[in-house]
Parts: structure tokens; C-alpha cells; sequence
């Protein structure tokens, strides 16, 4: 489903170069949840936008369902999102003046779907994660894993291909993130959506079937299920190396 192959980030901080991501490779599996972990600083988030296509790289490709997302325009990428990508974020990002199933139906809007089947869709999945009581509340009528939960349900609500998580679960309690969690699990496998969220909390991550860590923008963990994957990783980067070179006729390894 997500395919990335040697991705190289760099940003230029007054006159000095920034490594950000140095040449990550990785396969994700439909339908597979998916946890990038690391400290502040590692990487992890730069690689969401990465993966959303958000940020261009400054090398290498992001590939989505067989699409090269990392060279789409911006009224491509637009297109494709609308299409195939759901996001959920730490601070809920709700629009204060919608109801919660107003919310959730927003996002139907732009699929050309009519107001009828948009508020059937988002009743019913509303309903399905106990919130059939509030959906007619604002986010300032309900409490922080209320509206997560709304953020949640707006990110499913189009069954898309993919759904990307910046630490969805940073502004709540422990007990309601484990509830969160359990949550994301529950529905993106039922739906075999793949589901990529980036978490600061190693525990967190640890109820993820898959769990990918970042230090200094280099993947030096790669687990799924307790296995590495590393060296699956590495045979990516060879491949798409060989391909470069079959393309170009230059060898990139050496040219640098």
C-alpha cells in the first residue's frame, strides 16, 4: 500500500544543512497499523508529512497504492487525499460553530455526496463509537475524548485507503488513550484500512502490530509482530538503487 524507497529530507536553518530523514526505505501493508517511534527531533513527524504528502523530499519517492505521491502537484495531491487519505490530529482540529455530526460530515462534502447519505453516513458511525447522544453538540459541549472521538469518526468516515495520526492520543488522559487506541485498532481492521500514526510514547506504540523507530532521521528499528524487518528494508533501497541506475545510467551512491 505505502512504498518508500531511499526518501532523503534536508532543510536548509540559516546557513547550515539539516538531515531530517537520511534515506529511509519501508514497505507498509494494506490494511497493517502502523507506529512510528522517537524522541523530539528523530524524524518521526517529518516522515508523516512525508508519507501525506504534505512536504516534498529532497530525494527519493512515496509511493501510495501504486501512485508516486512525492511528485504529485498540489491540485493533484488535493484530488488523491480527498479520495483516499483520512487524518486525525492531536488537537482535534473540529470547527467550533459545526455539530459533531456536521463534523463529520464535512468532509463528504467535497466527494460530491449529498446532504442525506453525508448525515446517514455520520449518524451511523457516530452511533458505532457511542456518541449518538452528543451528535448534535458543539466541540465546546463535550470533553476532550468526545471530540477525539468525533476527530476520529470524521477520519473514517469515507472508508479511505489510508488514514495518517499525528499523536492523536497527546491531549488525553491514560485511561482514555488506551480507550483511543483500542478504538483505531478496532476499526481500521475491521475496515482494513492502513492506519500510520506517529506517537512520542514507546508504551503506546507497544499495542501496534507494527512498530517502526526513528533516531536522527534513520530507521534503526523495524518490527512487526516481534520480527525485524530491517533487512526487508534494505533490499528496497538496493532495488530502487539498481532501478535509478538502470534509468539514468548513473550510479547515485557514488555521484554524492
Amino acid at each position: 500500500m505505502i512504498k518508500v524507497e531511499n526518501l532523503r529530507k534536508v532543510y536548509k536553518v540559516g546557513g547550515e544543512k539539516v538531515v531530517a530523514l537520511d534515506n529511509i526505505s519501508l514497505h507498509i501493508e494494506k490494511g497493517e497499523f502502523c507506529c512510528i517511534v522517537g524522541t523530539s527531533g528523530s524524524g518521526k513527524s517529518t516522515l508523516l508529512n512525508q508519507l501525506a504528502g504534505l512536504e516534498k523530499p529532497t530525494k527519493g519517492k512515496v509511493k501510495i497504492n501504486g501512485q508516486l505521491v512525492s511528485k504529485m502537484t498540489e491540485k493533484e495531491l488535493a484530488t488523491f487525499r480527498q479520495n483516499n487519505i483520512g487524518f486525525i490530529f492531536q488537537s482535534y482540529n473540529l470547527l467550533p460553530t459545526l455539530t459533531a455530526m456536521e463534523n463529520v460530515a464535512f468532509p463528504l462534502l467535497f466527494r460530491g455526496i449529498d446532504k442525506k447519505t453525508r448525515e446517514k453516513k455520520a449518524k451511523k458511525i457516530l452511533k458505532d463509537m457511542g456518541l449518538g447522544e452528543r451528535m448534535n453538540h458543539k466541540p465546546g459541549e463535550m470533553s476532550g475524548g468526545q471530540q477525539q472521538r468525533v476527530g476520529i469518526a470524521r477520519a473514517f468516515v469515507g472508508r479511505p485507503k489510508v488514514i495518517f495520526a499525528d499523536e492523536p492520543t497527546g491531549n488525553l488522559d491514560s485511561a482514555t488513550t488506551e480507550q483511543v487506541m483500542k478504538m483505531l485498532l478496532d476499526i481500521s481492521r475491521e475496515n482494513n484500512i492502513t492506519f500510520v500514526m506517529v506517537t512520542h510514547d514507546p508504551e503506546l506504540a507497544k499495542m501496534a502490530p507494527r512498530i517502526i523507530t526513528l533516531k536522527d532521521g534513520r530507521v534503526v528499528s523495524d518490527m512487526r509482530n516481534g520480527v525485524s524487518l530491517l533487512e526487508e528494508d534494505m533490499q528496497i533501497a538496493r532495488q530502487a538503487e539498481y532501478e535509478e541506475i538502470e534509468k539514468t545510467g548513473t550510479d547515485e551512491t557514488v555521484s554524492q
